[in-house]
């Protein structure tokens, strides 16, 4: 909801920042790589119950995954670095809720509710974004990408606040988590109709 108003923002200095490893000699997908073993190492911190360090692995995880695409527009976009960078955005956004399960199992059902809708969420996005390229539809709202980027209500700025949260106040773990979880279905059923109405 909130990525492409913020893109203005953090745009400029992730592409400054990206144009220097760039001039170093590191590649967009060796950031990709580094971003998604930050993912599971904070899935495997919050498994152990070490919440503080989770949340600081998991905003690492986010710089690098920003980081990745400023370092490609430098350098030349690959369709390999996208299909990468997707793969490696729903790894860390199954293995952080699989921790949070690790370390409390009581809240496996309310983990596995929130996997399965990041599951339906990620499914609803490829699939717009494979139509949309097979019509041509390009769009600029979320930055230079390698495929099309639909809108929807939980995106990536609110998939971090809800993790925050969850590392903040892990014992309230299970209500963010089926908050998020409607979210994500609204998401599902928004992008649908956005779907529909495009594609029909």
């Amino acid at each position: 909801m909130f990525d492409a108003r913020l893109r203005p923002l953090i745009d400029p200095p992730l592409n400054a920042a990206g144009r220097r490893l760039a001039a170093w000699g590191i590649g967009a997908d060796a950031v990709t790589f580094a971003g998604m073993f930050a993912g599971l190492a904070a899935a495997a911190a919050i498994a152990n119950g070490l919440y503080a360090a989770g949340l600081v692995l998991i905003l690492v995880n986010r710089l690098l995954d920003g980081l990745d695409g400023a370092v490609a527009r430098a350098t030349g976009m690959s369709d390999f670095g996208g299909y990468l960078d997707i793969v490696a955005d729903f790894v860390f956004y199954v293995a952080v809720p699989v921790g949070f399960a690790v370390a409390a199992p009581g809240d496996s059902f309310a983990a596995l509710l929130l996997v399965a809708a990041f599951a339906l969420t990620g499914t609803s996005f490829l699939a717009y974004a494979t139509l949309a390229a097979k019509r041509g539809i390009e769009t600029a709202a979320h930055g230079r990408k390698s495929f099309f980027y639909s809108t929807g209500l939980a995106e990536g700025a609110e998939t971090i606040v809800c993790f925050a949260l969850m590392c903040l106040m892990p014992q309230h773990f299970a209500p963010i988590a089926a908050i998020y979880t409607a979210l994500c279905l609204v998401t599902v059923v928004q992008r649908s109709v956005m779907a529909w109405r495009m594609f029909r």
